[in-house]
């Protein structure tokens, strides 16, 4: 028997941003992606159908800036240690070409010229905020000096002879010519820091913007002023990012007022201005403009495609998760499935609640759930036969939300005497919650029954299909029974041996097996027919195993471990299994469930969202 299985769909996670710092989105020269960073993840995408991603892991730190050369044949990133990577584009393995350092400490930004052969790369370095060098030897060409503080931003001209322009917190920008480039004069026209400054694609203009709410333009071959765009102030808050039109006759801006604009460069007017919105998180950090496509960042990290012709609404907005995924859970709602999958995706500095998020699972269109959510990390999740949204959260709580719905209700959430870390649903309207040391039993959205003197700690928990049997997982090794009998919760002291501290169990979908894994990375499984004897035991973790689930066939079902690994197990067979290596390459998977017979869904702490096909011949 074969065991096959591919990566279907990567529902990418989003930007990473922070509050007051410019995010960088990169274009690609051929228009069909864009990319941008999250944690140590470039994240690449297709900029027609983004639920098309590919993301790419090799950094060892945060990386902040990627960008593609002139080529489209390979991809430069920086990250905070001032790593510079330059990898292969054409190919899936996205091969490492070269490796530098050209300073230390965070890369900010990073520039090519246009015939691929050189970079440069500024940032906050210790000695030095700037480099530019060949691609393919790291031999300087030029030096760039000026500055007193870091540099935040920088851009070549794209046509001979070349010029280079950087903008720092020093609240100047620099020009230079080469190469060798060589520092020529300081523009000093901003107040504030200078957070962008790009050439114009045709190589006439650059523009600076800045923290001072003003864009200045500037002869590209001279650096003579131009102007300031809108005659003083361009935009009523700090301006985040800068992009040119392809033809070079406009320029879009972003901003921390919450809005953003397009310009018409030659005449100084504008053409349009973008209202993102009235919430802090509509503050605009980044844009690009791609062919037809005007793209800005917003800082709840929603990647906007902006309509020119209707300025108040854009075109699409991507959603997702920009932080770790805690926990997901599958429905089928009107003939489609649903993914739901809770996360913190709680920006820095700002109030925030934790979300359910739902993604259609053909095209990854997704959003989070309206109303106030749980204040804390959502901790577990499963749908009950009513089609509530079950959700449980170390902000005490457990919440029922209704999924045709989607909207969180103050009033179906029940607090909890401790902190809630696991629940199961079953039918007949009964939740069991796991506290730490308590089980309380829930039916119809209310407490009915605890137990406290468990004599060991509850760490996961199942019901039985038929309802009746509650299966509690404990750090002590063991799965303890209980019957659910009217609004009481009763011992059956019966106990089932695991091979270690008990982190996941699930039953099958006919009831027929109980899994139960383990810290000690051993699967083992129960026949729940002949007196929850032992039936197989599986082995294959290198690490501890952190969740399970069973395909709808109930022949199969899935284990996620530390190790990185998902393996695929066949009940009857233990010795017939796939093996997904590197399922989120950077990180373990926090969750698994199936879409169907042949699809399963993997989440983890990368706040990706991805889709297998597992098929058996």
């Amino acid at each position: 028997l074969l065991l096959l299985f591919f990566v279907e769909k990567v529902f990418a996670s989003l930007p990473q941003v922070e509050r007051g710092v410019s995010k960088i989105i990169g274009g690609d020269p051929k228009g069909n992606n864009f990319l941008y960073t999250n944690g140590k993840c470039v994240v690449i995408r297709n900029i027609n159908n983004p639920a098309i991603a590919d993301i790419y892991t090799e950094h060892a730190h945060q990386v902040v800036v990627a960008k593609y050369a002139p080529s489209g044949f390979y991809i430069a990133s920086g990250d905070v240690s001032g790593k510079l990577r330059i990898w292969d584009t054409t190919q899936k393995e996205h091969l490492l070409k070269y490796e530098y350092q050209p300073f230390a400490g965070k890369i900010k930004d990073l520039a090519w010229t246009e015939d691929s052969k050189r970079i440069a790369v500024v940032g906050e370095g210790r000695e030095k905020f700037g480099a530019v060098f060949l691609w393919d030897s790291g031999s300087s060409v030029g030096e760039i000096t000026g500055h007193n503080k870091v540099i935040n931003s920088v851009d070549i001209k794209q046509t001979r002879p070349y010029r280079l322009a950087t903008g720092s917190d020093d609240n100047c920008a620099a020009f230079f010519e080469g190469p060798p480039f060589k520092f020529k004069f300081t523009l000093s026209d901003h107040t504030r820091f200078v957070n962008c400054v790009r050439f114009s694609p045709d190589g006439n203009r650059f523009a600076t913007a800045s923290a001072d709410g003003q864009i200045f333009v500037y002869d590209g071959k001279t650096g003579e002023k131009v102007c300031a765009l809108g005659g003083g102030k361009a935009h009523d808050g700090g301006i985040y990012a800068i992009s040119w039109s392809p033809d070079s006759s406009q320029l879009l801006s972003a901003s921390g007022d919450k809005t953003a604009k397009i310009w018409d460069v030659g005449a100084n007017s504008i053409v349009n201005t973008f209202n993102m919105g009235s919430n802090v998180l509509d503050q605009q950090l980044g844009c690009l403009w791609q062919k037809d496509h005007l793209l800005t960042i917003s800082l709840s990290g929603y990647i906007n495609y902006l309509d020119k012709n209707n300025p108040n609404k854009p075109l699409r907005v991507i959603k997702g998760h920009s932080k770790s995924i805690q926990c997901l859970t599958v429905h089928k709602n009107g003939g489609k499935s649903y993914i739901y999958s809770g996360s913190n995706d709680v920006s820095s500095n700002v109030p925030s609640f934790y979300y359910a998020h739902y993604w259609d699972s053909e095209t990854g269109e997704n959003d989070g759930f309206s109303g106030k959510g749980h204040t804390n990390q959502v901790s577990r999740m499963a749908v009950d036969e009513m089609d509530q949204l079950v959700t449980c959260s170390m902000d005490d709580t457990v919440r029922y939300t209704n999924l045709s719905k989607r909207d969180y209700s103050g009033q179906d959430a029940v607090k909890m005497d401790v902190q809630p870390k696991c629940l199961a649903v079953g039918p007949g309207g009964y939740t069991v919650v796991l506290c730490i040391g308590q089980i309380v039993l829930m039916k119809d959205k209310k407490k009915c029954f605890a137990i406290d003197d468990l004599g060991y700690e509850p760490e996961a928990v199942a019901i039985h299909p038929s309802g009746g049997t509650a299966a509690v997982g404990g750090a002590d090794g063991h799965v303890h029974l209980y019957s659910i009998q009217g609004t009481s919760l009763k011992s059956d002291d019966k106990t089932l041996e695991a091979k270690g501290p008990v982190t996941d169990l699930a039953y099958s979908h006919d009831g027929a097996f109980l899994a139960v894994c383990d810290a000690n990375k051993v699967v083992t499984v129960f026949s729940v027919a002949d007196g929850y004897a032992e039936h197989n035991v599986f082995y294959g973790h290198h690490a501890k195993v952190v969740c399970i689930a069973w395909s709808p066939d109930n022949e199969h079902f899935a284990s996620g471990g530390m190790d990185m690994m998902v393996y695929v197990w066949t009940v009857s067979d233990p010795e017939t299994r796939v093996k997904i290596p590197d399922a989120h390459r950077l990180h373990h998977v926090s969750g698994l469930a199936w879409l169907d017979e042949h699809t399963l869904v993997t989440t983890s702490h990368d706040a990706s969202v991805k889709e297998w096909s597992i098929s058996y011949n």
